[in-house]
């Protein structure tokens, strides 16, 4: 990603971030990052309180894994560099807008439309909050997408002092989500979040978006029903912080405990295609379903923006093989 922004000339900055322990309790999980950053090649290095404050000077903590190499750019402008890229070949199409209302598959594909119809030797979906109800028009999917909310807050500009870089927190093991933390953006701005709440509608990017369908089909998975039993003290606290400006604070000022509700502004909301098994366990992992001539993208982690062009290596690698 840093050769192609370098190579494209779009804004990019390796910032570095830390990972930062507010107790003693925290320390055997931050260990383990660490551990597991060492062993993936990652360059970190465990830092004491006194490191860390040179690096974030009010940021709270006693210890911290600082990641010099990691880095920010705006993502926006890389997808639209892709599509120009893509464009350049007067045989490649973009349809935005259009949704696929069925596929019929044999030796040759034809994917249905609202647009129209559009036919071709292979198909790979990356349909990401749909890929679940796309992957079911061509086999059955092993996991289902639930859609999570995460809800940020903008630090007013006054206050951008408070956060040189990017401040995360060791994520609780007991809970499948990273928890808030600080991100200066690459135009910067600076911000916190996000919370992690089901949305009641795949595209539910506000509270008041509710798809009673889409919802009801979330509500009735057997995966969510026992993910939901596991977490439920978990999730409630998040949804708590959703309606409840001072409890989102406070979750941000065990980070940096200078910040404070006057501070922040709502930014928008983004929507987690998290799949999960029938089981209630969470994939944590690409999922990846293939067949002859179909591949079906069923879950995409983080860091799969910062990793697409080496996910996209990987899915013409599936199809050359095929070929």
């Amino acid at each position: 990603m840093e050769d192609f922004c370098r190579k494209e000339g779009i804004d990019y900055e390796i910032c570095g971030k830390v990972i930062v322990a507010i107790s003693e309790a925290e320390l055997p999980a931050l260990e383990t990052i660490y551990q597991r950053g060492r062993t993936n090649g990652v360059s970190c290095e465990m830092i004491n309180s006194e490191k860390l404050h040179e690096l974030e000077p009010h940021v709270a903590g006693i210890k911290a894994v600082h990641v010099p190499e990691a880095g920010i750019v705006d993502y926006g402008q890389v997808c639209k560099r892709f599509a120009k890229h893509l464009q350049n070949n007067e045989d490649n199409q973009i349809h935005c807008s259009t949704k696929v209302i069925g596929i019929r598959h044999s030796e040759r594909i034809v994917v249905e439309t609202e647009q129209g119809e559009f036919e071709g030797r292979f198909l790979v979906n990356c349909a990401g909050l749909y890929s679940d109800k796309i992957t079911a028009m061509t086999q059955p999917p092993e996991s289902k997408i639930i859609p999570f909310r995460g809800e940020y807050y903008e630090v007013r500009p006054e206050k951008h002092y408070l956060c040189r870089n990017l401040i995360y927190p060791v994520p609780d093991p007991n809970f499948p989500f990273l928890g808030v933390h600080f991100t200066r953006m690459i135009n910067g701005s600076l911000e916190c979040g996000p919370n992690a709440v089901l949305a009641f509608a795949r595209e539910g990017y506000t509270r008041s978006t509710v798809n009673f369908l889409e919802l009801a089909e979330v509500l009735s998975y057997p995966g969510f029903i026992k993910l939901a039993a596991k977490y439920w003290r978990a999730g409630a606290g998040e949804m708590w912080r959703s309606f409840s400006k001072v409890a989102f604070v406070r979750a941000l000022q065990r980070l940096i405990p200078e910040i404070s509700a006057d501070d922040l502004e709502t930014a928008p909301a983004g929507i987690r295609a998290q799949a999960v098994l029938s089981n209630g366990e969470l994939v944590d992992d690409f999922l990846i379903q293939a067949n002859k001539n179909i591949i079906n993208v069923c879950n995409a982690p983080s860091p799969a923006a910062t990793s697409s062009l080496n996910i996209g290596k990987h899915i013409v690698d599936i199809v050359a093989e095929r070929f």
